[in-house]
């Protein structure tokens, strides 16, 4: 029999319950000194064929037990539970973990020993980039994060990223009250402004003369699996998208409003960014894509539609600009065949939602009446599927796709939102708030392997990232706080594909091992998304 839990742990009042793979009874074990002893008995309750897994499921349920301690379930022939905490404030080292591997992720700079402990290394991709259009003109575009386990940055990326965090800051301040021990920390701004200030000071040199945005910054292919100070070959910058332009006009619009109270000249940069990103759409209104030239093996961060961008920029320029052409120009977006629930770089849509829904008296009633109604349609749809899944995850067998974790986390930032609109109504709990924690435990264990997909949080985190500096460092643990992209129902690297037998159902379609990217890269914006839950439940 197997049992699985969130192994980071569980808040007092919250609903506790894992999931076990065979009926019988079961015993909640507490772990104190050299003795444990039970402190609840209980059934397991039969759930049924889980689809994404093709487990049979049983549920054990011991939200009665809310007493803090360390804790773990053992079922009545013997199996165990890994290990897990009861107590407020379980998902604080979670939560601040997930904020410091961004740092681990700067360019540009050295990390020191005094912030980045053994992780430490020297500075990398201090070279000037090449215009990939005219190779006779070079540009300083130095800093920002490694987008993901390369050392490639990216746009679309960088504004999700940015943006997770900003609204995760904006909604749940009092879960950012927590210093990091980066260079800036005590300068009496919140870390997490001053984490993502070092993105958006790289976002301000990605923009080009005439507004437009960069799409990525790379070089022509990955780097091997060498450390980032060792990478030594040419970057370029890649022409500019209208995907990637709507991205950087909203997330900077976005930007100004949290810091005009904090920095003021900075917010101006920021606001500048804004507008001329804003009319350079304005004089582009047709789509203008990206592909990788001939040669190129980078990320692609391909879309075939900017409507879902142009979408959030129009919604987050009506805030800052008060001008009634962009609010125009959001009511025409809406008509279109456009989702408005998505946090994802390929559909930015769920951030327009977010920016209209938090902020109602900005728009006109008609615009709030439909955004709001398709969150809480397309919310509810996903509380029907959590309570259809064995393991309570907001996830369908299809829905496995690359990076099926930030899937996970990006519905449960749907749920959150729908929550708060509800909360506005009716202070009571509403259905949404068990369904966030569901999709937080998934990610911490409570899931078909029984991998907490969180670097350095439970006692099965998974150890191996495809990540380059983590395999190139010498160092057995990789820094804590990585999420992993996590199943993939079609793995197509040469890991998973030798480690995987065919057939193998779609949330067991994943393998810890470095050289697996299909299921086991890591990337900012899938940390953001998760620390949009973390800040939420840490409340």
């Amino acid at each position: 029999m197997a049992i699985f839990i969130n192994q980071a742990g569980y808040q007092p009042l919250a609903k506790k319950i894992a999931v076990m793979t065979n009926a019988g009874s079961f015993q909640v074990m507490r772990k104190q000194g050299e003795k444990d002893y039970s402190v609840y008995d209980g059934q397991a309750q039969k759930q049924g064929l889980d689809e994404a897994s093709k487990d049979m499921v049983y549920t054990a349920d011991f939200s009665d037990v809310k007493e803090d301690g360390q804790y773990y379930i053992k079922a009545e022939d013997g199996s165990v539970s890994y290990t897990f905490a009861i107590g407020k404030y379980v998902y604080k080292n979670v939560h601040k973990d997930l904020l410091k591997a961004l740092y681990y992720q700067r360019c540009g700079c050295e990390l020191k020993e005094q912030y980045a402990g053994v992780y430490k290394h020297d500075c990398c991709h201090q070279d000037k980039a090449v215009l990939f259009e005219q190779q006779d003109i070079s540009k300083n575009v130095t800093g920002g994060w490694h987008d993901a386990g390369d050392y490639g940055r990216y746009i679309s990326p960088a504004a999700v990223a940015v943006g997770h965090l900003l609204y995760a800051y904006e909604l749940f301040p009092d879960s950012f009250q927590i210093e990091l021990a980066i260079p800036e920390s005590k300068n009496a701004i919140p870390d997490v402004l001053n984490e993502c200030r070092y993105e958006l000071e790289w976002m301000l040199k990605m923009q080009d003369e005439e507004g437009g945005a960069y799409h990525k910054l790379t070089a022509m292919r990955h780097a091997p699996f060498i450390m980032p100070e060792e990478d030594k070959d040419q970057f370029y910058l890649f022409p500019v998208s209208s995907m990637a332009t709507a991205d950087y006009a909203a997330v900077m619009a976005l930007a100004y409003r949290i810091y005009k109270d904090v920095d003021e000249r900075f917010a101006q940069q920021l606001l500048d960014a804004a507008k001329r990103a804003w009319s350079w759409l304005k004089v582009h209104p047709e789509y203008i894509g990206f592909y990788n030239p001939d040669g190129c093996n980078t990320g692609e961060y391909d879309d075939d539609c900017d409507l879902d961008e142009r979408m959030w920029a129009a919604a987050e320029m009506r805030l800052v600009l008060q001008d009634a052409s962009c609010e125009a120009e959001l009511a025409r977006l809406l008509k279109e065949d456009v989702s408005v629930t998505d946090f994802g770089w390929t559909d930015v849509s769920g951030f327009a939602s977010l920016c209209v829904l938090t902020n109602k008296d900005k728009y006109a009633e008609e615009i709030v009446s439909k955004f709001q109604k398709k969150v809480l349609l397309e919310a509810d749809r996903l509380v029907e599927v959590s309570k259809k899944s064995g393991y309570g995850v907001a996830m369908e067998a299809e829905d496995y796709v690359w990076g099926s974790n930030m899937v996970v986390a990006n519905r449960g930032i749907l749920l959150i939102l729908a929550d708060y609109i509800k909360k506005q109504e009716d202070t009571a709990q509403t259905v949404y708030h068990d369904v966030v924690y569901n999709q937080l435990h998934y990610l911490l264990g409570k899931n078909a392997l029984g991998y907490s997909y969180i670097t350095g949080h439970g006692e099965h985190a998974f150890l191996y990232p495809h990540n380059r500096p983590t395999v190139a460092d010498g160092i057995e643990a990789p820094m804590s706080g990585f999420v992993s992209g996590g199943p993939f129902k079609t793995p197509c690297d040469i890991a998973a594909k030798e480690l995987l037998p065919e057939g193998t159902p779609p949330m067991k379609c994943y393998v810890d091992d470095w050289r697996s990217y299909s299921t086991n890269e890591i990337t900012i914006y899938w940390n953001t998304a998760v620390i949009f839950l973390t800040a939420y439940l840490n409340i």
